[in-house]
């Protein structure tokens, strides 16, 4: 069953998360088919890690389970246990719980703790898939736990589910047929689920909902683009009837010049260009001109990601990488020219320099940025990014002490360890001593970028390749 809506706090699983999992998910059924049961089950574990609501992966691990049980297997030791009595959030709660029920099928104590992290974690097929099982574990037990049906009932209210709240509930009260607060409750939540009704679509789940608002969701953006270009149509007619009554009045131009570009139709767009132009011409202020680059920027961002999908979808179309490869060159120096001759009207203004320098990157003209990074690291705002690219720039020139220095330098100074900028800057501080020959400071480099991301970049065959004693061997491609 499902929701048409599900209430607030449902946590939806991006699409690519689900087929990363699914990667694991595969190896672990693989094992399983040579009784390697232990094994499966981690691999299960580390793509649910990922996909929490994967219910069928769900079901698998637990299959998988009861034949390793079947085939003589035991419940985890008493120390390994209690190691996961404890979790660090919602999501590492409900891995230990399936953890623990993987190793001792039977548990429904299990099962209700991994309902409980479940439902605070958003993860709530999850929690009906295991509801369901908990609930027929507990009706099928000799001495049947009313608390079970109590903890099942309170968790389905959570998550909005009054019908599965209700089938819990008839289970309560045969157990306690004489408790009339119970056989109230009971009474209030049947209404509700009444009330409900309709709200439910047998078959489906949580997940499947949200793909249909997402749906519904798209439908409604695009009836809401027709509508917002014929606003936006108008709008354009008084703002142009005002700046040609008062041509010199230039908030009235920038208004007409803002609503073209909101526009994002090549033709108003151009028009803008034109109108920013001509009034660089007469003014000769650069902020016209500024204004009008910015728009030819946004211009190429969108072409260069309509390639990018065009490419995407034929990933093996050697005229179309190609084309691509060009154009990203192309807009490099376009925007390059944009950049150089902002800075030159910009001076103080930091963020000139920063984006001139990663053209220049781009395009593979380090010893110029190298110059260029050194000014902008002197802002605050850009000091990290920076200097980063500083100590790219001098790894990619042949600097190699230089950007040993640099990246070590802004390391020992971040003052935040655990998040992504750190992460980047080990990475490339790894590199760097890599590159030097460093081979255990590199090692350690990789490892730290390691355990704060395991996937960050190349970061896996590098370490892999430095381990094995293989320095001299291929270097994984450089970014």
């Amino acid at each position: 069953m499902t929701v048409a809506e599900p209430p607030e706090g449902y946590k939806a699983i991006p699409e690519d998360e689900q087929k990363k999992a699914q990667q694991f998910f595969a190896r672990g059924q693989t094992v399983a088919g040579t009784g390697n049961f232990d094994y499966a089950i981690e691999m299960y574990l580390q793509g649910l890690a990922i996909d929490p609501e994967a219910v069928a992966a769900h079901q698998t691990l637990r299959d998988i389970s009861m034949k390793r049980k079947a085939s003589g297997g035991k419940k985890l030791g008493m120390m390994d246990a209690f190691k996961l009595r404890s979790a660090k959030d919602d999501k590492q709660g409900l891995l230990n719980s399936e953890k623990l029920l993987a190793y001792d099928p039977g548990d429904v104590g299990h099962m209700m703790n991994l309902i409980e992290s479940a439902v605070k974690g958003g993860f709530w097929d999850t929690v009906i898939w295991m509801g369901n099982l908990a609930l027929r574990a507990n009706v099928d037990s000799p001495k049947p736990d009313f608390n079970v049906y109590i903890k099942l009932k309170n968790a389905y209210i959570r998550i909005g589910r009054w019908d599965k709240a209700n089938e819990a509930m008839k289970y309560a009260v045969a157990m306690r047929p004489d408790d009339s607060d119970l056989v109230r409750e009971a009474r209030d939540i049947a209404a509700n689920n009444a009330m409900k009704e309709g709200g439910y679509d047998k078959g489906g789940s949580f997940r499947d909902s949200v793909k249909d608002m997402a749906g519904q969701k798209e439908l409604m953006i695009q009836d809401t683009d027709v509508r917002t270009m014929d606003v936006l149509s108008r709008q354009i007619k008084v703002a142009e009837d005002e700046w040609n009554a008062d041509p010199r009045e230039m908030g009235k131009l920038m208004k007409l010049v803002d609503l073209l570009a909101k526009t994002e139709q090549a033709e108003h767009e151009n028009r803008a260009i034109e109108l920013l132009e001509a009034a660089y011409e007469q003014t000769r202020q650069y902020r016209f001109r500024d204004a009008g680059q910015r728009i030819i920027m946004a211009q190429l961002s969108r072409m260069e990601r309509a390639k990018r999908q065009e490419l995407s979808q034929s990933p093996n179309d050697e005229a179309k990488k190609k084309d691509y490869q060009e154009f990203v060159r192309e807009r490099a120096e376009r925007e390059l020219q944009i950049f150089q001759e902002a800075a030159e009207n910009y001076p103080t203004d930091m963020s000139k320099k920063y984006e001139l320098g990663r053209r220049m990157f781009a395009l593979g003209r380090y010893d110029e940025a190298i110059p260029i990074f050194q000014q902008a690291r002197n802002d605050p705002k850009y000091k990290v990014a920076s200097g980063v690219a500083l100590g790219q720039c001098f790894l990619e020139a042949g600097f190699v002490d230089e950007a040993v220095e640099t990246l070590k330098d802004l390391i020992e100074h971040y003052e935040i360890k655990n998040d992504t900028k750190y992460t980047e800057m080990a990475y490339w501080y790894g590199r760097a001593l890599e590159k030097k020959g460093d081979i255990q400071a590199a090692l350690k480099a990789f490892s730290g970028v390691a355990q704060a991301n395991f996937n960050y970049r190349d970061v896996q065959a590098r370490i892999k390749r430095l381990r094995s004693g293989n320095g001299n061997g291929p270097t994984p491609p450089s970014d």
